[in-house]
C-alpha cells in the first residue's frame, strides 16, 4: 500500500524523527514503579530488542525522578516521561529525557487558580531550555470537566476541542516541537477523534493507540481496526500498542505494533471481526508505574476467562489498575473494577457497588454479570447492589 501520509510538521525526540515523512515510530511504555531501578531497567531493555523507538516512564513524585536519574545513566534508549499529577516536576526531569507528556485534563485539576495558558507556558519554556519535544496526550477518561459539560455526550468532540485548544496555546507561545495524542479505549472513537482533529490541524504530528485495548489476541485486534482506517488514510506518525500483559512479554506491545505496521504497508488488511460490533468487551489498561498492585493483571486474566461463557451478550467490564484513571475511565463500561493496593472497587456504570479483596472480587463480578445479563434479556435497566 502507498497511501499517501498527511504532510506533518517534522518533530525531532532525541535521536529519531517523528511525522514529516519519516517512518512511523514505535513506542511503548515500562510497566514498572520508576523506583524499582532494575526492573524498570529490564523492561526498557526488554521494549528496546523488540524494537522500540521510544520508551516512556512514568514519574510523579521527586523519588521517581532520582531513580530516573540513575535510569537514564544506565540505558542509552531514547526515553519519554509521562508527568502525572504534578507538571511542575518537569523542571527537573525534562533534562533527562528526549520528550515529555503531558496530560491536559490533569493540568487542569493542578493549582487550580493558576490560568492552563500559564502552565502550558512553563511546560513549553521548559521543554525548550531542555531541548526536548512534548506531548500533549488528551485522555477520554480525564477531559477536563469544563469540556465534559460543554459537549454532552459528545465525548469525542470535547477530547478533540482540549486537543485543539493545547495545540493553539502552544503555537501562541511560538513552541511547535510537540505531538498530539486522542486516546480512547473504544476504537471507534479513536478513528473518529483522530480522523476529526488531522481534519483541523493536518500539520500537527498525530500519535495513535487505542488505550486500555486489553489482553491479546482481542487487544491487538481493536488496536489494528484503528490503525489500518487512520494510517491508509494518511494519519498517524508514531503509534503505541496498549496490552495487558506479564512483565517478560511486554515486548509483544512492539512486536505486534510492528507487525500492524508492516500489514498496512503491504496491503494486507483484515476484516472487523463480529464481537468489536456487538458481544463481551472485555477492557483493560497495559499497566505501568501507577499500577498499586501487581495482582492486577492476573485479575484482568480471570476476569475474561471467568466471563467467557457471555461472549455473546453485549457486555463491556472494564478492568483498571490504578486510581488515576481507573474511576473515570471504568464509567462508561457495564461493569467496572479499578484496583487498589489491598482491594478492588467494583462498579455498575458510574455506581460503586463495593470495595472487595483480591480473593473475593472474581466471585463478586460473576454475580454482577449475571444480574446485568438477566436484566438486558428481561429488558429492565435497574441497578443491583452486592452487599
Amino acid at each position: 500500500m502507498s497511501a499517501e501520509r498527511n504532510r506533518t510538521r517534522t518533530v525531532r525526540i532525541g535521536p529519531i524523527t517523528v511525522g514529516g515523512g519519516a517512518p512511523i515510530a514505535v513506542q511503548s511504555m515500562a510497566a514498572t514503579r520508576t523506583q524499582d531501578i532494575d526492573a524498570t531497567l529490564r523492561q526498557v531493555d526488554l521494549l528496546q530488542q523488540a524494537g522500540a523507538d521510544l520508551v516512556r516512564i512514568a514519574v510523579d513524585s521527586r523519588r521517581d525522578v532520582e531513580a530516573l536519574a540513575e535510569i537514564r545513566d544506565r540505558t542509552e534508549a531514547t526515553l519519554s516521561v509521562d508527568l502525572q499529577e504534578n507538571y511542575r516536576l518537569a523542571a527537573v526531569v525534562a533534562p533527562l529525557v528526549d520528550k515529555v507528556r503531558y496530560n491536559p485534563g490533569h493540568l487542569y485539576h493542578h493549582e487550580r487558580t493558576k490560568p492552563v495558558r500559564e502552565k502550558v507556558a512553563f511546560l513549553a519554556e521548559t521543554a525548550e531550555r531542555s531541548d526536548v519535544a512534548l506531548r500533549v496526550g488528551v485522555n477520554c477518561g480525564s477531559v477536563d470537566p469544563v469540556l465534559t459539560e460543554r459537549f454532552g455526550g459528545d465525548d469525542v468532540g470535547a477530547m478533540v476541542e482540549s486537543a485543539s485548544q493545547h495545540a493553539a496555546l502552544l503555537d501562541d507561545l511560538g513552541f511547535t516541537r510537540y505531538v498530539v495524542s486522542l486516546k480512547d479505549s473504544d476504537w471507534r472513537k479513536v478513528v473518529d477523534a483522530n480522523r476529526r482533529f488531522a481534519a483541523e490541524r493536518p500539520e500537527v504530528p498525530l500519535h495513535l493507540g487505542v488505550t486500555e485495548a486489553g489482553m491479546p489476541p482481542e487487544g491487538v485486534i481493536k488496536t489494528r481496526v484503528a490503525f489500518e482506517q487512520l494510517i491508509s488514510q494518511g494519519i498517524g506518525d508514531t503509534v503505541r500498542v496498549s496490552l495487558t500483559l506479564p512483565f517478560e512479554e511486554k515486548g509483544e506491545e512492539v512486536r505486534a505494533g510492528r507487525a500492524i505496521l508492516a500489514d498496512i504497508a503491504s496491503g494486507r488488511f483484515r476484516s472487523v471481526p463480529a464481537f468489536l460490533d456487538g458481544g463481551l468487551n472485555i477492557i483493560s489498561c497495559p499497566s505501568c508505574s501507577r499500577v498499586e498492585n501487581e495482582a492486577f493483571v492476573d485479575l484482568a486474566r480471570q476476569v475474561k476467562e471467568m466471563s467467557a461463557f457471555a461472549r455473546e451478550e453485549r457486555v463491556t467490564i472494564a478492568v483498571m489498575g490504578c486510581r488515576v484513571n481507573g474511576p473515570g475511565e471504568t464509567d462508561d463500561a457495564d461493569i467496572g473494577l479499578w484496583c487498589g493496593p489491598t482491594g478492588v472497587n467494583l462498579k455498575r456504570g458510574s455506581e460503586v457497588v463495593g470495595h472487595y479483596g483480591y480473593d473475593t472480587i472474581l466471585g463478586r463480578t460473576r454475580e454482577l454479570l449475571d444480574d446485568v445479563i438477566t436484566e438486558r434479556r428481561a429488558g429492565t435497566t435497574g441497578r443491583s447492589v452486592i452487599s
